[in-house]
Order: structure tokens, then C-alpha cells, then sequence
């Protein structure tokens, strides 16, 4: 069943609001995301001393401007979504939500209003806005990818930990407490330290047999760091491409859905038509 608009009035706001393929949607995310800009500055401004001490009342008047146009937008959103509940529990959703909250609970608990920074996480709109679909679809694939491998690289890590546990103790029995390697929990940090070729050179092996097993870690690590990236990139290749859009499907808030689509791939439901700058 297609989800229903209550008024036209409703499905306009909604295109314009929650849809950047449009003009007017364009204009109001450009506008959305200088305001974003302009009170994250006021923030970091206000957290410096000498310039708080000096325009205190002006960036709080700007704060109050800027939280109250949020608040507006939040309520806007809230109103053309056809299911209220579902956008206020999207992601977007319960960001917009906490871009606020700051400012309203600083009058209870002042030490809050630092948390007001969360408004950044609204610039990843700034995708939408700038046609960057392309990486919108990019992100999607890497995050089907690590969905779709992360069996194989949890069995990876596994195996791995196994073979640092290992070499951690055998290098507790070859080296022992006088070259540092004072427990087994030590040695395995060694280990992971090693493994991962980081080597900080806190604790170093000091017998030949110990420098022996350091050096076929450090060579297992190079090619134990390419494993993930490889089983990542497979799955990247063998996942189907698709252009993707700024389309959102007002039953789940599900963003970035094809253009033909004609059914959200999250939840199901029927789309209404997409609609676009053409």
C-alpha cells in the first residue's frame, strides 16, 4: 500500500524538505547547511575566552536564532513525514533531535551546551546537496560489503588472535621476566604491537631465538593487514551498481534510492513518484 500524503500541501514540504533533486529542495538544504555552518562557528567562538568575554550576548542571541530555526525545521520534518514515528527514529532523525536538545537543556545543566557541536553530523547532507550521489553509492557499497564479509573477517580476527596468543607466550617462556616480558598478558601486547607493526619498543626481545620469532611476526603482519582490505575489495567488486538518488522513502526514511525504484528496498513499501529537477 502507497504511503499517503494528508494534504498537497504536506507532500510539497516533504519533496522540498527531505528530496534535493529538486530546485526549491536544493535551495532549502543550501540554506540548511549554511546555518549549520554559521552556529557551529558561533560555538567555537563563544568556547574562547577573550572573544566570549567581548560578544557574549551577541552569540547567544545567534545561538537562540539558530536553535530556534532548528527547531522549526525539526517540527517542519516532523509534519510532512507521513509517518511522524519513522523519521523521528531515523538516523537524520534523532540527529536533528539532539542538534537542539543542547541549547533547551543548558538552562538545567549549563555544562551541556559544549554538546551543541553535534550539529555537525548534519553536514552529511551536504552529499545530497552537491549531486555527490556517487559517494552516497560508494558508501552503500562499502558498508554492503563490511556486511557482507563480516564473517569471513571475524573468522580472520579470530585465527589471528590465536596466533598472537601463541607467539605472546612463547615469547614469555624464550625471553622471561629479566628481558621484560614479565607475563603472559605483556608478551601478548608484544605481540599485538608487533603483529601490527606498530612496534613502540617498549619491550624488545633480547636472545636470539626471541629476535628470531620478532622477525616472522613483523613479516606476517605485512600480509596479515592485507587480508580484511582484500575480502572487503572482493565483496565490492561482486556487488551490483546502481545509480542512487536523494530519493527517500517516506514510510522508513530510507535515503539515496533509485530513481526507478519502485519500492523501498529497507521496508517494502510502495514509492510515490520520484521527483526531479527534469
Amino acid at each position: 500500500m502507497t504511503v499517503e500524503f494528508r494534504s498537497p500541501l504536506q507532500k510539497r514540504i516533504y519533496t522540498i524538505i527531505f528530496e534535493a533533486d529538486t530546485p526549491a529542495g536544493k535551495r532549502f538544504d543550501v540554506l540548511l547547511i549554511a546555518f549549520i555552518l554559521l552556529s557551529l562557528i558561533g560555538v567555537v567562538l563563544d568556547s574562547v575566552a577573550s572573544i566570549s568575554a567581548r560578544f557574549h550576548l551577541a552569540l547567544s542571541v545567534s545561538e537562540w536564532f539558530f536553535t530556534i530555526a532548528f527547531s522549526l525545521e525539526y517540527l517542519l520534518r516532523l509534519y510532512c513525514a507521513p509517518r511522524p514515528w519513522a523519521y523521528a527514529r531515523s538516523f537524520f532523525g534523532v540527529v536533528d533531535l539532539l542538534a537542539i536538545l543542547p541549547t533547551y537543556l543548558a538552562f538545567f545543566v549549563p555544562e551541556i551546551h559544549s554538546l551543541i557541536d553535534i550539529r555537525i553530523l548534519r553536514l552529511m547532507r551536504v552529499f545530497r546537496v552537491l549531486k555527490l550521489t556517487h559517494y552516497m553509492h560508494e558508501y552503500t557499497m562499502l558498508r554492503d560489503a563490511l556486511k557482507a564479509s563480516q564473517r569471513k573477517i571475524m573468522v580472520f580476527l579470530t585465527t589471528i588472535c590465536m596466533v598472537i596468543m601463541v607467539i605472546g607466550t612463547a615469547m614469555y617462556v624464550i625471553e622471561g621476566p629479566e628481558n621484560g616480558f614479565t607475563s603472559i598478558p605483556i608478551a601478548v601486547y608484544w605481540a599485538i604491537t608487533t603483529m601490527t607493526t606498530v612496534g613502540f619498543g617498549d619491550i624488545t626481545p633480547q636472545t636470539d631465538l626471541g629476535r628470531f620469532l620478532a622477525s616472522l611476526m613483523m613479516l606476517m603482519g605485512w600480509g596479515v593487514l592485507a587480508v580484511p582490505t582484500g575480502i572487503v575489495t572482493a565483496e565490492m567488486v561482486q556487488s551490483p551498481r546502481s545509480p542512487l538518488t536523494t530519493r527517500t522513502c517516506p514510510a522508513c526514511m530510507r535515503e539515496g534510492l533509485g530513481a526507478k525504484d519502485r519500492f523501498c528496498r529497507d521496508c517494502g513499501e510502495a514509492l510515490p513518484p520520484y521527483q526531479s529537477e527534469a
